[in-house]
Formats: structure tokens, sequence, C-alpha cells
């Protein structure tokens, strides 16, 4: 591993990771922006200009962007979440110059033309839908505006249908001059590449930047409760969640591990209880989101209504048991195994390597230290794990709940579960 960081005078950062035995190349732009940076009265501004930056520039259209990566047997994308938006190309290595090319003339020369800015409000409306027919998503979507309301954090990453059928383009470009800014861009790369000649690249084509200015934005501020969405449909999905760990959070890593523990995977005590042994599930997980100031930990399960009943004291009881028992060192030592081999593998792919460094040092403000972070993994004990199901789980929950609700219980009933 050969990590290299040059911060520009500008601000500017660019991190590689040179891997010299691979024939390709992974670069993009990864921006420290995104849904929570918004207005509300704009929700989903930041969807739609990830969109629209691939739709043209004064020297190139929306196929002349796509054709010129495809010609050469690249790829691009691109992802916008609550806290980062992302540009990437993957590309054979001797194409590495031609995608900085791409990626700077698209991000710093947008043009978002009438026609095309018309033709994607219609498809992030249809995506939008697509959302509501998914209902282990939209569930989701609720949960976040019920835990984080009247706030961006809590508004959907794609916006509303209302608010994206009326979005003019200068609230694009004033979201760009405001949030495209040298010191909260990253470019990574991973691949077969030469530090100093992507750092010249860089200085030679990213010089048409907005300046910096103030981009603060509200801190989060988690409320809790619940919301109950009555639907026809055959299953219940239901996410109970509770205020989790931020991401400097000495605490963070044993939160991940706990929601490894919990319902990480076909070995976890949710998936082995509930599906497992009892039947109550197809699906039941737990996850944990870190953000710069706060965090969630959601748990998960689609079911029959009618096997709410036995559904909800069962997750009560397995949160609980993580509160007031310590996990066995058989478990401990299997989900930080699981999490370790996640990383390391993920350093199979260019892309995912290019991601987490980008991530990481947007997140951290210091390059990756792969040894670093398992160091701090194999540092959390079964304490540990004990202490932070404690500062989370005595918290305010969350629920969640959409599809037939008459078999599922009051949210009081549930809150004294918890609190037994």
């Amino acid at each position: 591993m050969t990590l290299n960081l040059t911060t520009l005078p500008n601000g500017l950062r660019v991190v590689t990771d040179a891997v010299p035995e691979m024939d390709s190349v992974a670069v993009g732009i990864w921006c420290d922006v995104g849904t929570r940076h918004e207005d509300l009265t704009h929700n989903g501004v930041a969807h739609m200009v990830e969109h629209m930056m691939f739709n043209g520039t004064p020297t190139r259209s929306a196929q002349d962007i796509v054709s010129t990566i495809e010609n050469v047997g690249g790829q691009m994308n691109a992802y916008t979440s609550r806290e980062i938006t992302a540009y990437y190309v993957h590309l054979l290595k001797e194409d590495l110059n031609l995608g900085l090319d791409i990626l700077s003339d698209m991000l710093q020369r947008p043009v978002f033309p009438d026609k095309e800015l018309e033709k994607e409000r219609g498809v992030i409306i249809q995506e939008i839908g697509m959302t509501n027919d998914t209902p282990d998503d939209l569930v989701f979507d609720f949960y976040q505006a019920r835990a984080y309301p009247d706030q961006a954090l809590g508004a959907p990453i794609l916006g509303t249908s209302q608010i994206i059928a009326g979005m003019e383009k200068q609230t694009l470009f004033d979201y760009v001059h405001r949030f495209y800014t040298p010191s909260k861009l990253v470019i990574s790369a991973s691949g077969n590449l030469s530090h100093d000649d992507v750092v010249k690249q860089v200085e030679t084509l990213f010089t048409d930047l907005p300046a910096d200015v103030n981009g603060n934005y509200a801190p989060a501020r988690y409320v809790g409760g619940e919301i109950r969405t009555e639907k026809d449909l055959e299953q219940t999905h239901i996410v109970l969640g509770f205020q989790g760990i931020q991401r400097d959070d000495p605490a963070y890593y044993a939160a991940t591990l706990m929601s490894m523990i919990m319902g990480g995977g076909m070995s976890s005590r949710l998936f082995q209880e509930v599906r497992e042994k009892r039947g109550l599930v197809y699906s039941v997980y737990s996850g944990h989101t870190s953000y710069h100031d706060d965090g969630q930990f959601e748990i998960y399960a689609g079911t029959g209504p009618d096997k709410l009943p036995e559904l909800m004291p069962v997750l009560c009881d397995e949160i609980r048991k993580m509160e007031q028992e310590n996990v066995l060192e058989t478990e401990l030592a299997r989900a930080k195994a699981q999490i370790k081999a996640g990383i390391l593998m993920g350093r199979e792919s260019m892309m995912s390597r290019a991601n987490r460094q980008a991530k990481y040092l947007i997140n951290f403000g210091h390059a990756l230290d792969i040894h670093e972070i398992i160091s701090k993994i194999e540092a959390v004990t079964a304490e540990d794990i004990r202490i932070a199901a404690q500062k989370i789980f005595t918290g305010a929950p969350t629920l969640s709940a959409l599809g037939p609700l008459s078999h599922l219980e009051e949210f009081s009933t549930t809150q004294e579960r918890l609190a037994a």
C-alpha cells in the first residue's frame, strides 16, 4: 500500500493509492456535501445536481461525456448520500488523464441545459415513484423523518416530487457555487498510477473552482418518536432505532461491532433468534450509521402482520440482553473477523479503495491507515460493547412502521419493554 496525500494551495486535496500490479485505475471527486446541507425548501437539490452534472459543459454534450469514457472501455457513475456526493470513473491505466479531464470539465463548467433539466426532473420523479413502491426502502425514509423532524438530515435524499418539479436552474448553480469549493473536494485515485503525475494533472485541470464561502449547516437534532403508515401490503415493515454514535466518538468501533453481533449476518443474534429459531421473518438485520455529529442504530424486520405480537417482544428482549450482558468472546471474535475481512477484501477493488480513502479523508481529516483501523477494532472488548449498548439503547427510540398495522402494539408498550 502506497498512500500519498497532497493539499494544493487552494485547499483541494489529492490522495492516491498506488497499486502498480493493476492494469486499471479508479479516480473520482468526492464532495463534502449532501442532503443535510440543503435548505428544506430545496430538498433534493444535492441529488438533482448529481444527475445534472452529467448533462453537458460548454464543449461537451451529455452524450460526449458518456461516450468519451465508454469508448475507451471505462465506466462512470456517481452517488449522493446525506453528507457526501461523489463522481467517479474506472478506466485502464493509460486513460487516467482522460478521466480526470472529463471529471474536471463536468464539475467546474456545468451548463444545466433547459431541455436536459426537464428530462432529469422526470427521471428523478420516476425514481421517487420507485422508492414509494419499495416499502423496505420507504420505511427508512419515514424513520429518518421521524428521528430528525423539520431538518435537512431527516429529509429524503431524492427530495419530493413537488419540490423537484419546481426546482429552478439557478438553485442548482447556487448550490454548486456554495458547496463545490476547493476545501470541500477530494480527488481520490487508486490503481496503477504515479502520485506526482496525478497532482500535476489536477493542478492543470482544476483551475475554475468557485471560491470557498461559508458552507455551514445546522447541527443534528435527534428527536425520536413513532410514525405509522397504514398501507395495503403483504408484509409489515418495521424499523426500530435509537440515536447512535458519531464518527469521532471513541465508542464508534464498539457500536459497529455491536451491530454486527446483533444483526450483521446469518450468524447474528437477530437472524438466529427471529428467523431461524422462531420463523417470524424473512429479513431481519441491524445497522449503525454515523454522521459528523450524530448517529443512528437501526433494526429492520419485515414480517407477516399476524407475527407482530410475537416479533416486537423478541426484538426488545434482544436489545435488553445487549445492554445487560457481555457478549460472548466467540461472538466478538467472529464480528471482528467479519469487519476486518470486509475492509481487506474491499481492497481488491480499485473503486472501493478510492471511495474508502476519500471518505475517510473527508470524515476524519487525515489519510486512511488500514492498520490503525484494524488495531482499533481488535482493541474493542466485550465490556466496551455493553457500555456502548447502554449509551445507545437507554435513549429515546424511534419506530417506523409501514403496512398492515392492526396487530402492532402501541408505541408506549414498546417503550415499556425497552425500559424494563
